[in-house]
């Protein structure tokens, strides 16, 4: 007896239960990002696995996804040619790419702060100032900035790659956007207990904002490490040459494109900034995010 109640009870307990199919918009949403994750990362991946291939495997008629023989050949040619050195590049790029970065965070910071929590005169009109100029295209200002530097003697040097490019109008813009949502309280806070703006600054609201300088430095560490025209344009010497030039020493060389060689410079360029990213993924995506719905 007590197992034919237990038995009704628990079929009444089913019945109550409400069983949750998944969405068709859920699941059509899910397709959709993996179709687009597959589509960006099938090329990475064969770019990687096509620099383990020799040159006569790359050009053959039916040529195949994974190689055939796997060979480091392309990497110990590219890592030793006296003619290409990598490592210099490597070295430009990481020097240049570094300082510009930290450049960058500082000045974003410090300026979104002041047009996000000050007042004075002029404020709007120099915020929209600054961002109207990144609605001015890069190839307009390359000439003039050239005899700039030109000008001052700064030609052929890494400074020529640093200095126009130690403040963003980005940077500005999305610091600002972020630091508005920061409550006013926590600023007066401060001032109550006698500190002074930069301590406040410093101890208060850089790390309230610290997802969204991640996010800023990887954006601009990645911009200055793949940046090409103007390199291209103020430097000519092989010992100041960046990454991004290098690899175009491989796809224009006086003996022809070598694919395999060229595809392991591409390889070996993408590492830094893949593993910057898997470090800080976590504040990077938060920084995104939070940027959104901010302001």
């Amino acid at each position: 007896m007590g197992l034919l109640v237990s038995g009704a009870g628990t079929r009444r307990a089913a019945r109550g239960r409400t069983f949750h199919r998944p969405k068709t918009g859920a699941l059509l949403a899910t397709l959709a990002v993996w179709a687009g994750a597959a589509v960006m990362l099938v090329p990475v991946i064969w770019m990687v696995l096509s620099s383990f291939k020799s040159q006569s495997e790359i050009l053959q008629p039916f040529p195949t996804f994974f190689p055939q023989h796997w060979s480091l050949d392309a990497y110990n040619i590219v890592l030793s040619d006296p003619e290409n050195p990598l490592w210099t590049y490597f070295r430009n790029s990481t020097i240049v790419a570094t300082i510009v970065t930290v450049c960058v965070l500082f000045s974003s910071a410090l300026a979104g702060y002041i047009f996000a929590k000050f007042r004075f005169f002029g404020k709007g009109f120099l915020f929209v100032l600054i961002l109207s100029s990144l609605m001015v295209p890069f190839q307009v200002v390359v000439i003039p900035l050239y005899l700039i530097i030109r000008g001052v003697g700064l030609f052929n040097t890494l400074w020529a790659l640093i200095l126009p490019n130690m403040v963003s109008a980005f940077g500005v813009y999305l610091m600002k956007q972020f630091m508005e949502g920061l409550p006013d309280a926590l600023i007066e806070a401060g001032r109550i207990e006698g500190a002074s703006e930069f301590t406040i600054y410093r101890r208060i609201i850089l790390p309230q904002v610290r997802p969204a300088l991640t996010a800023l430095g990887i954006f601009t560490f990645k911009f200055m490490w793949n940046d090409y025209l103007w390199p291209l344009v103020a430097i000519n010497d092989r010992d100041h040459t960046t990454l991004a030039l290098g690899i175009a020493e491989y796809v224009t060389g006086q003996h022809g494109t070598l694919f395999n060689q060229t595809l392991a410079v591409a390889s070996l360029s993408a590492l830094p900034i893949v593993i910057i990213f898997l470090i800080f993924q976590r504040q990077f995506v938060e920084g995104i995010s939070l940027s959104g719905l901010k302001g």
